[in-house]
């Protein structure tokens, strides 16, 4: 029989077990030992960690709490990272093995409690830091390493999600700024990360130790003994949890010696805080470099506003809000993923425009898909659950189990109907799935399924639906006993229902049965019309609550009768799962064909998203070549809120102008325009269409974002050690195919030395490739494309109309993008003069800062050569971009170079210089 899941088990000093045991045990702990999932059965609750024993062979089995979460000895033995770092408690780590002590009393000095007790079978709750916050909540545990001496720099990462069985690992070269594992760490949203003790050594800390605990203070750190990080034991259990479908993985991991250092650690680390372990071959694992996404670090995320918005963290005003159509978890948590890191990959994400624009264009696969993805349940969770041996058999495992098989015979039955919906596509990604979906292991799963569960057993919403599903699950005759406790939980319902109409009858009340998970069955009833006895409800209800004209209660008969039937329900469950338990060990192997489901079920729901939001607005197909070229561009945040189209703008960066200036007043649309290219860019690498009439992008590797001019007060930061800070890190990781988004630099500090700044980090940047969008007031920064045949102007366009009546002038904003430097002065004094400043105030500004422009904006005219060297280098770039990416046939390509001709001779006889080309006409 099932233990209690509220017994106590032993005493309080007990459990005060350790992971880093006692010396005696401690020299055993290097010794290594095979994962073998049948020796994961339940056993002594006070075990040390002993690798070489064999009659336990995964530590300690932990008990579980009445809620069904982990025991408070797990709880109780979190640190946090300003534990770790203080001088005291660092030293007292290493005394007892580097790890930190698993108590259930509170008596550990200086312990903060950072998050609750999970498993993977309860949702989980964290605060975390990041800007990037989940869907749901953090449930992901990461394990970080860093090479020493000459491999400094290397970084091994691993990651496992408790709703999800899949290990994904990632090692790369960082730089100094640790810029890709603060971003890849952001991302996940972890709800704990371990690290080497060796990393917080003596309280002072690596340089990347000391950058997450400042980066991630809301998520829990845990220190790990550093021979914990063991690449061999990595590498073994990869080899003996890995599915077969993911071998290939092994081939890639095998010389990756960091990464599998984290994957031993953070395994071995999950086998003691889970009440379970993992079933052999039966976890996916992945490698995912860092050169396979494009990179947007934290703070980009969150002034693009992709998954959480700036001002309310609940609006949906993002763009994972603008784009997210999906139905199922599993759609979101990849569209969430695939926003924060794009695709770099042209051939895949054309793939992915394809299958949009099938599903555009045939109406019936889209409403069929749309209609068969929608009743699929989390798969990446119900699979996480079902190659999970648990280590204790309770009734809440038990009453899990036969949950969990239902939820795969409900899954497993909206398979037919997903084939069907794809049975006529005809792009390659929809075929890849058809086919995968075409497996007979699906079939075969559940014709083994229903030789032991009822056929009309399914997955209903609702405590007493589920509760009777779940009753009734296996099919009679197959145990003799089962059937048995079936009947007596059936004469029990009837008896309550009896009982209740007896005591409606007595009082002449309109009573009724209810049932609820906290109550059990319980009296429920609703006045309307009837008047109480005396006013007030008789003696003998009891529990009473009330909710308007809703009363419900119970009486000591019907108390009785629901022990009974809890009684009678624990003997169900047992024999249930009894039945259940040798079904999923004939089924246990085949249970990997799930993978390919969850991928398709996720992978076509975020396509399907994507395309309905393209059905919403009226959105256009990329192309990728090595220009950004947008024709009436818009913004799909700002499109969203206003509902109607905003005013549309154009765009055009290449090789030949790649860093573009862009100048106008306040409020005039200069911030909108530089995110809304961003955005479009993000959404053409995800493989969506753009909010535009045409588009063309080159692919980025990085986006970087410089925006806003707020003060720090958590790094005691000033407005202008801010920006310094941000600049600092685009110029130390920028590459030749990044995109870069600066609004506004250098407002922080005096006039002289921000035009100095700015001056000196655009000089920076127009010696890159990058593309380079650089918003500013500085009109002193209009002087550069006199110097740079790569710079161009560009400026917001205002209009200004005079009242026929008073004779005020008033400023219109068109929001409209054009070319040229801004012609607009003293805009700032014009926003001033809408306040309620005294007029003598402004007059005497106005005349101030006339005298000043005077003095500093003089007129720079280029000299000639400057002006012919610009109009040969635009020559040059447009006929190689024409080369490289022209489709015009013979005759319009022989129009568009004559125009180039002329546009070229133009600007020669601007600047004063004979035209020099001699062309052939043909």
């Amino acid at each position: 029989m099932f233990r209690s899941s509220t017994e106590e088990v032993g005493d309080t000093s007990e459990c005060g077990q350790t992971w880093g045991v006692s010396p005696t045990d401690r020299s055993r702990l290097n010794e290594t030992t095979s994962y073998d999932p049948r020796s994961a059965s339940s056993g002594s609750s006070h075990q040390s960690l002993d690798e070489g024993s064999t009659s336990s062979s995964h530590g300690p089995s932990l008990p579980r709490a009445a809620s069904g979460q982990l025991h408070q000895s797990f709880l109780l033995g979190r640190i946090n990272s300003s534990l770790l770092t203080s001088t005291s408690d660092s030293s007292s780590l290493r005394s007892r093995g580097g790890i930190p002590k698993l108590r259930r009393t509170p008596g550990f000095a200086g312990a903060t409690l950072t998050h609750p007790a999970r498993t993977p079978l309860t949702d989980h709750t964290a605060t975390s830091s990041s800007s990037a916050t989940t869907i749901s909540g953090a449930s992901v545990i990461v394990a970080v390493v860093e090479g020493r001496g000459l491999a400094r720099g290397e970084i091994g990462m691993a990651s496992l999600n408790l709703k999800c069985p899949e290990l994904i690992l990632s090692q790369f070269a960082d730089t100094g700024t640790y810029a890709k594992v603060i971003t890849k760490i952001h991302i996940l949203v972890p709800l704990e990360i371990l690290m080497p003790d060796t990393a917080s050594e003596k309280g002072k800390g690596t340089k990347l130790f000391n950058l997450i605990t400042e980066n991630f203070p809301g998520v829990a750190f845990t220190a790990i003994q550093r021979k914990y990080f063991n690449e061999r034991k990595g590498l073994e259990y990869i080899q003996q949890l890995c599915a077969p479908e993911f071998g290939t993985v092994l081939m890639e991991v095998q010389a990756k010696y960091y990464c599998l250092a984290a994957a031993a650690a953070l395994l071995k680390y999950l086998e003691f805080i889970q009440n379970s372990v993992y079933a052999g071959k039966s976890l996916k694992v992945s490698f995912k470099g860092s050169e396979q996404t494009a990179m947007i670090d934290s703070t980009s995320a969150a002034n693009l506003e992709l998954v959480v918005n700036n001002r309310d963290h609940r609006s949906e005003h993002t763009l994972l809000g603008v784009l997210n159509h999906t139905k199922t978890s599993g759609g979101a948590r990849r569209l969430r993923s695939n926003i924060l890191e794009p695709l770099v990959d042209v051939d895949t994400i054309n793939i992915r425009l394809d299958t949009i624009q099938e599903l555009l264009r045939d109406e019936e696969l889209f409403f069929g898909l749309k209609n068969a993805i929608a009743h699929f349940l989390d798969i990446d969770q119900l699979l996480s659950v079902l190659v999970q041996i648990p280590k204790q058999e309770t009734v809440q495992v038990a009453e899990a189990k036969i949950t969990h098989v239902i939820q795969l015979k409900h899954t497993l039955d909206l398979v037919p109907r997903l084939r069907m919906g794809l049975k006529n596509c005809n792009t390659a990604l929809l075929k890849a799935y058809s086919t995968a979906l075409e497996d007979n292991r699906f079939d075969m799963i559940l014709e083994q399924i229903k030789t032991v569960i009822n056929e009309d057993t399914t997955y209903l919403k609702g405590s007493l639906n589920m509760r009777t599903q779940k009753c009734y699950a296996v099919r009679p005759n197959i145990n003799e006993f089962l059937d048995i406790a079936r009947r007596a939980y059936t004469e029990i319902v009837d008896d309550i229902a009896g009982l209740v109409n007896q005591m409606g009858e007595k009082y002449g009340l309109p009573m009724r049965t209810s049932y609820s998970t906290a109550r059990g069955f319980f009296i429920q009833m609703k006045l309307e019309g009837v008047v109480l006895p005396e006013g007030k409800l008789p003696s003998e209800f009891i529990k009473v609550t009330k909710h308007n004209n809703n009363y419900g209660f119970t009486i000591a008969d019907l108390m009785k009768m629901n022990d009974r039937c809890d009684e009678a329900l624990r003997e169900i469950f047992h024999m249930s799962y009894v039945v259940i338990c040798q079904l999923l060990s004939t089924i246990h192997q085949h249970i990997h064909c799930l993978y390919k489901l969850s991928d398709a079920v996720s992978m076509l729901d975020m396509l399907l998203s994507l395309a309905n939001a393209c059905t919403i607005s009226d959105y256009v197909r990329p192309e990728f070549t090595d220009t950004l070229a947008i024709k009436q561009g818009r913004h799909p945040i700002l499109e969203r809120i206003v509902g109607q189209q905003p005013v549309s703008n154009n765009s055009y960066i290449s090789e030949g102008s790649n860093f573009v200036v862009i100048t106008g007043p306040n409020m005039s649309g200069k911030s909108t325009y530089l995110k809304q290219v961003a955005l479009c860019q993000i959404m053409a690498q995800i493989g969506s269409f753009v909010p535009a009439e045409y588009a063309s992008f080159r692919v980025a590797d990085q986006i970087f974002t410089r925006i806003g001019v707020d003060d720090d007060f958590e790094t005691n930061s000033s407005t202008f050690m801010l920006e310094m800070k941000e600049i600092s890190y685009i110029i130390h990781n920028v590459s030749d195919r990044s995109l870069i988004i600066i609004d506004e630099l250098g407002r922080g500090t005096s006039a002289e030395e921000g035009i100095g700044i700015c001056h000196s980090v655009c000089e920076f940047l127009l010696s890159l490739k990058a593309f380079t969008l650089f918003a500013t007031h500085f009109l002193e920064l209009c002087q550069l494309e006199s110097l740079y045949p790569n710079a161009e102007n560009q400026h917001m366009e205002v209009q200004h109309t005079r009242s026929g009546d008073t004779g005020a002038e008033s400023v219109v904003y068109t929001y409209l993008l054009n070319r040229g430097c801004s012609e607009e002065r003293h805009y700032g004094l014009r926003a001033a003069e809408m306040t309620a400043l005294p007029s003598n105030i402004i007059q005497e500004a106005k005349m101030i800062a006339s005298k000043v422009s005077q003095q500093l904006l003089a007129k720079h005219h280029s000299d000639p050569g400057t002006q012919r060297q610009r109009a040969v280098y635009k020559l040059a770039t447009r006929l190689l971009q024409t080369a490289r990416n022209s489709r015009l046939d013979r005759d319009s390509l022989r129009m568009y170079l004559k125009g180039l001709k002329k546009q070229y001779e133009a600007e020669l006889l601007a600047a004063g210089q004979p035209a020099s080309i001699d062309a052939e006409e043909e």
